[in-house]
């Protein structure tokens, strides 16, 4: 089977190549790349992937065709590819819209993680995708991480905003938490590690274990500690709320997006 993707040097496209490579999912021959700045000598450190020299060519050497470009992009690509299977990592970018290409559509949202094995990459196959389909993206995204397959494809809108926003929200916790020691005087360097014990260091804890979070939480509260105090704190402070808003504001969107 051979891969072409488009986008192949750009995060998650040089993400997904290099891993399918590292992992001999796909053998160099059978990978065919495209982006805008031209060939490279090696490609994540491999030699004999195969560069495209425009759309149509890598539709043409191509049995699976991965779409990882931004979304306005898209409309000009011009990308026909009749009878083959295509992947779309763009947000916002309907089925319906994908159709025009004569494909077999599927949408799977990655995030950043995905260059570390460790991206979770929800999809959502249209009516004429098949099982062979289905299990040829399975093992496709198993190369960058986990996969679900989702009911309906309104529900790749969430997966944008919460799995595909990566360390964004993590990241907006570090910068307060950090502040807020600053603003103690704790020195900057300081600060940061105390950030990253909580943010990174405590998160670790729910790793393959997140369900079990209000039990964390629940025990926390009965201990009726510091951390009891905090987390009392933060709700009236409307912090769920404050989550839920932005997971709706980036819902909101990716739903924009497809209407541009």
């Amino acid at each position: 089977m051979r891969i072409g993707i488009i986008g192949a040097t750009g995060w998650l496209g040089s993400a997904l190549g290099g891993r399918l490579l590292a992992q001999g999912i796909v053998s160099p021959e059978n990978l065919i790349a495209l982006n805008r700045t031209g060939p490279r000598p090696d490609y994540q450190g491999h030699r004999g992937v195969v560069w495209a020299r425009d759309v149509a060519d890598l539709a043409g050497q191509s049995d699976v065709i991965v779409v990882s470009v931004r979304p306005g992009d898209w409309a000009g690509l011009g990308l026909q590819a009749q009878g083959r299977l295509v992947v779309s990592f763009m947000a916002g970018v309907r089925g319906e819209r994908l159709a025009a290409c004569g494909g077999r559509i599927v949408r799977a949202m990655p995030n950043a993680a995905a260059e570390l094995g460790a991206s979770y990459s929800p999809f959502w196959a249209a009516p004429d995708v098949t099982a062979e389909d289905r299990d040829t993206v399975r093992r496709l995204l198993s190369a960058i991480g986990t996969t679900d397959e989702l009911a309906e494809e309104s529900q790749i809108d969430l997966m944008t905003a919460l799995p595909g926003s990566g360390a964004a929200y993590p990241a907006l916790m570090a910068v307060a938490m950090a502040g807020f020691m600053r603003d103690q005087g704790v020195e900057d360097a300081v600060a940061w590690r105390a950030a990253e014990a909580a943010v990174v260091g405590g998160a670790q804890m729910l790793a393959g274990r997140i369900a079990e979070a209000p039990q964390f939480l629940a025990a926390y509260r009965d201990y009726r500690g510091t951390t009891a105090a905090g987390l009392d704190a933060a709700e009236a402070a409307g912090f769920d709320d404050a989550l839920r808003r932005a997971l709706a504001a980036a819902t909101e969107a990716s739903r924009r997006l497809g209407q541009d």
